[in-house]
């Protein structure tokens, strides 16, 4: 039996990039290719993806606005493909609920490393693959089959990179994590002085799920080290 080839969405009005890109990828997925947001929108409408490759500056609505737009009901894992390696724009994208983003021009293999493992890991959690037990505590219930949390107020949408944090901070409840250490279990890299990626992500999941963002007590900020979950306790 021929096996399923994984479905990407890429949304970049650089005709030749598109091009590109579906060369080197069209043989181990289906690609769908759209050359604005309003485009990549309706595809996303008709179709289920396994990922999508999101440009930042696209005519019209831009990236981060069409990444607004997917992320009101689409926890589809999201890598953002920006000209700018500014950290500016890297956190921007974390805020709106980038999973990852690559600077322009890029390399061709590191490119098809992150979407390869993006995939991977998103697959891997909705098909009960790993055996991670739910989580549950005072204020919050963490599901690993469902990537998602519930709270008194109802369930909680998160995107894959915030249900990574909170999952890997709710799993040893009361333990400090540093910065370096979420980010290397997460981001699954070498630590390079990116705290502004982490911060992001914490506020983005204590919007979520904390009653007032402003004084969290579900994630604690321990200043000058790092971040503990402490469950509502």
């Amino acid at each position: 039996m021929m096996k399923q080839k994984y479905r990407i969405l890429l949304v970049d009005d650089d005709g030749d990039l598109l091009n590109l890109l579906y060369s080197c990828m069209k043989e181990k997925y289906e690609i769908d290719l759209a050359r604005n947001g309003k485009q990549g929108l309706d595809f996303l409408k008709r179709n289920k993806y396994s990922l999508i490759l999101l440009d930042v500056m696209l005519p019209g609505m831009d990236g981060f606005s069409v990444l607004e737009k997917i992320r009101e009901n689409c926890t589809t894992p999201v890598i953002l493909l920006t000209a700018k390696d500014t950290q500016d724009d890297k956190v921007n994208g974390l805020y709106t609920g980038a999973d990852d983003y690559i600077t322009k021009p890029f390399d061709m293999k590191e490119l098809l490393a992150r979407v390869a493992s993006q995939i991977r890991r998103n697959t891997v959690f909705n098909n009960g693959l790993l055996k991670i037990e739910e989580l549950k505590y005072p204020a919050i219930t963490i599901d690993a089959a469902s990537r998602a949390g519930k709270t008194e107020h109802g369930e909680i949408f998160l995107t894959g990179k915030e249900f990574d944090v909170l999952y890997f901070l709710a799993s040893s409840p009361g333990q400090i994590y540093t910065k370096k250490q979420i980010y290397k279990a997460v981001w699954q890299e070498e630590y390079v002085y990116d705290d502004d990626n982490i911060m992001a992500v914490i506020s983005k999941i204590r919007k979520k799920i904390e009653i007032d963002p402003a004084t969290p007590h579900l994630i604690s900020t321990i200043r000058g080290v790092g971040y503990r979950f402490d469950g509502g306790n």
